[in-house]
């Protein structure tokens, strides 16, 4: 199982073979738009290595400053606030595709060593390195029999 995972927090408390169920029903009722994810304003490769995980989030257009990067109970979030720049003169755009507003996007993270994980924001670039926990290996307790 992968240490890192989309999380979707609605599914909570639901068991596991309905939730599977579900899943399962909308991938295939879904599956001839495998394309809509690509639309989400947050895209991000998450990469597994040796040692870590590095997740490499495309956010162009913003400022360092705008964005949250935040670790809560396993969960880390990458939350933008791209603001509209508001000119007092009146502009007459034939198109505006540029989005404006909030944005963020969640994963679970687990057996990372949460004290370490770096991030930098470059070129529109945001990375995230998540160093894996130490793997220790189970001591053995032998119990004496009397």
């Amino acid at each position: 199982m992968f240490g890192i995972t989309p999380y979707r927090g609605w599914r909570r408390g639901m068991p596991s073979e309905f939730r599977w169920d579900i899943d399962r029903m909308f991938d295939s009722m879904l599956q001839e738009f495998d394309d809509i994810d690509s639309y989400h304003p947050l895209r991000v490769d998450i990469k597994e290595k040796d040692k870590e995980y590095v997740l490499e989030a495309e956010i162009p257009g913003v400022d360092k400053d705008d964005i949250l990067l935040e670790l809560k109970d396993n969960v880390l979030t990458i939350a933008v606030e791209r603001k509209e720049e508001v000119n007092e003169e009146k502009e007459n755009y034939i198109r505006r595709e540029r989005r404006y507003g909030s944005f963020r996007r969640s994963f679970y993270v687990d057996d990372v060593d949460q004290d370490k994980i770096k991030a930098k924001f470059k070129n529109g670039v945001l990375k995230v390195k998540l160093p894996k926990k130490e793997s220790i290996p189970p001591k053995e307790n032998r119990i004496p029999i009397e």
